[in-house]
Order: C-alpha cells, then sequence, then structure tokens
C-alpha cells in the first residue's frame, strides 16, 4: 500500500523545514498515492474468488454468463414437490417471481462463471466437455459423465448425489453450450440420491450394478 510519507521523505533538508512546502507537497502526493492504492486494489476486486456484487457481475460479462439467466427456474423450496425440499429447493427472494428466479446468489454464480469459462476453452472432445461440466458440480457429490450415443445424440449423465434444483436447471438450460451444433443432447440423474445409475458389469462411481445402481431419470 502506497503511502504519502514514502515521498515526503524523499523532500531535501533545505525545504523540509519549510512547513508550507511540506504541506503542499503532501496534499500533490497524496492525490497520486490514492491513485495508485486504488489501481492496485482492483485485480483483488476482480478476482474471481474474492469479487461480490457487481463486481462479480461484470467477471461473468467477460466469460460471456449473467446473473439474471435467461429460462425461468421453477426452483423455490416446497415441501410437496419432489427434489424441491430441505437442501434441494432454492429458498424465493422477496423480488423473485413465482414462475422463476431472475437473478442468482454470488456463490452460485461463481460456479456458473467457473464452468463457463471452461467451456469457453472447450477443445471439442468429450473429456473436455465432462471436465467443463464438472466444474459446475464441484463440492455437491456429483460425478460427470458424457456418452456419445452415435446417432447425433448425446447423453450427458450424473451420478452420486442428485443436483440440487437450481443446478440441475443450470445443468440442462444450456448455458454452458458443450454439445456440437445439430447433435440433441439427454440430461439424466440417478432416481436415488448417492447412487451411481444402474448398468450390467459395471462398478464405478458413475455405474453400478444390481444393489449397487439405480435407474435413470430424466434431469
Amino acid at each position: 500500500m502506497a503511502l504519502a510519507t514514502d515521498y515526503t521523505s524523499l523532500i531535501t533538508s533545505e525545504h523540509s523545514s519549510k512547513p508550507k512546502f511540506a504541506a503542499m507537497f503532501a496534499a500533490v502526493a497524496q492525490c497520486f498515492v490514492d491513485q495508485i492504492n486504488v489501481m492496485q486494489s482492483i485485480p483483488a476486486a476482480f478476482d474471481l474468488d474474492q469479487a461480490v456484487g457487481v463486481q462479480l457481475d461484470a467477471v461473468g460479462l467477460w466469460a460471456g454468463i449473467t446473473r439474471q439467466v435467461r429460462t425461468p427456474l421453477n426452483v423455490y423450496f416446497s415441501l410437496d414437490t419432489a427434489n424441491l425440499g430441505f437442501d434441494q429447493g432454492n429458498w424465493q427472494g422477496p423480488f423473485d417471481p413465482s414462475t422463476g428466479l431472475t437473478s442468482l446468489d454470488d456463490s452460485t454464480f461463481r460456479t456458473l462463471i467457473r464452468a463457463k469459462i471452461a467451456a469457453n476453452s472447450w477443445d471439442g472432445t468429450i473429456p473436455g466437455a465432462a471436465a467443463a461440466y464438472a466444474n459446475l458440480f464441484a463440492g455437491s457429490g456429483s460425478y460427470i459423465f458424457i456418452q456419445d450415443n452415435q446417432d447425433m445424440t448425446m447423453t450427458v449423465g450424473v451420478s452420486g448425489a442428485i443436483p440440487s434444483a437450481l443446478l440441475r436447471s443450470l445443468f440442462t438450460g444450456n448455458y454452458l453450450k458443450l454439445r456440437p451444433e445439430g447433435v440433441l443432447a439427454n440430461y439424466i440423474v440417478p432416481s436415488a440420491n448417492n447412487t451411481p445409475l444402474f448398468g450390467f458389469d459395471v462398478n464405478n462411481q458413475w455405474i453400478g450394478g444390481l444393489d449397487a445402481g439405480s435407474w435413470a431419470v430424466a434431469a
């Protein structure tokens, strides 16, 4: 952090005893010190891990995504609706319409920006797409996999923890555009929480057999 004393200490002995000169010099130096401190604070203010509010909005615009999502998200908390209960449904804010979510909170928006940045540098491969999607589910206990069905369709699946309603909406809402033009994508999640998807003769974190895997359902 720059200080005015960094410059006033350089006043020569000939003028250091002149209070008016020292005061004038300090006032002028302070203007430049303030500018230096502002410029030095900008990188941290717009760092993806630290930015909040309008600074995070600016980072999102650089990545090509906004806090205000295009597609209405019916993800508000509801006790009587499947997958919208505790730890799944998003709490409805005082200015959010009942038909959708207009603005993401900082934490969710930061996660979406990370995934969008990865999607922007996608190399067109299935592993590259899976790595970009993984940013969206980081720390959630969900595991992503992608299968090319060889018929101009692809299956994008999630195993492990069932994603929250908000993550499912972002996952299926084409916000990341991780598919070739003209290819249709099917999005699936497990029907039981913290399980792999059911499949014969396979046993890993994505697919499990009898007594381990659960049926895949549309996300």
